[in-house]
């Protein structure tokens, strides 16, 4: 799946995420911190970081998009990070949004209205700091229909 994603955003295949959890209550997603991913002071670069959160709260998205709702696009509008910890250690990224980010898609592809919804993620390391947050995102994750907005202008 991950593979497919990064066809179209092939800097995310650049990081090595995996894919730990993708169910109906959320996305759990795995980067490995090592040469590609680490800064200057042996922690997580903070844009492996984002991409982390970009992947844990549009991965539902993706997979609702996937089954049933083609013509729904999705993008991230905003982003807010709180980090509390050093990420120096593998970092997992998890969202529990699942449920309100397929609904969302849904919405929006039925009725045709911009959608924008803020999706919860945390960091942790678990290797290191069991379920104690390195970040916390929440990340605005905007969905329309391809053209929708074109149509209304028109």
């Amino acid at each position: 799946m991950l593979r497919l994603l990064g066809f179209r955003i092939p800097s995310l295949l650049f990081l090595g995420p995996r894919v730990l959890e993708l169910d109906e209550e959320g996305c759990a997603v795995e980067i490995p911190l090592r040469f590609r991913t680490r800064n200057h002071v042996g922690s997580m670069y903070i844009g492996a970081l984002c991409a982390g959160a970009d992947l844990a709260s549009g991965l539902n998205a993706w997979r609702a998009i996937r089954s049933g709702h083609p013509r729904v696009v999705p993008i991230f509008k905003d982003l807010r990070a709180d980090f509390t910890k050093r990420a120096d250690g593998d970092v997992v990224f998890r969202s529990r949004d699942g449920r309100r980010v397929t609904e969302a898609v849904r919405w929006a592809d039925q009725t045709g209205e911009r959608v924008t919804l803020p999706v919860e993620v945390v960091a942790t390391v678990p290797r290191k700091y069991a379920e104690e947050p390195v970040a916390r995102f929440t990340m605005g994750l905007s969905l329309r229909q391809k053209g929708a907005a074109s149509a209304r202008a028109a």
